[in-house]
């Protein structure tokens, strides 16, 4: 198993409502096991930076694959890469 972690900051605070509803589209993408899109709460003072995350749990590294090649994904970069800040992403083989 993979999982796939993905934290986002906004450029503009008034653009968090159509980041998180455009990157909950991902979740209609059928190659993830698991796939959640939250808000950060912001109550670690260490990591108040950080305002959206997205996880996701895939079965292997073709299904990631097969993941960030589908249209929706490709659709979703588009739209959301104009209003976001930074991207960090991390890939974890579970056992």
């Amino acid at each position: 198993m993979i999982r796939h972690i993905v934290f986002f900051t906004a450029k503009d605070p008034k653009d968090l409502p159509a980041i998180h509803q455009g990157l909950l589209g991902l979740g209609q993408i059928k190659h993830c096991s698991k796939f959640e899109v939250t808000l950060n709460t912001k109550t670690d003072p260490l990591s108040d930076v950080v305002d959206v995350v997205v996880y996701a749990e895939f079965e292997n590294e073709a299904a990631l694959i097969a993941y960030r090649n589908d249209p929706i994904y490709r659709a979703t970069t588009k739209l959301v890469k104009p209003m976001r800040d930074l991207r960090f992403s991390a890939d974890v083989k579970a056992k």
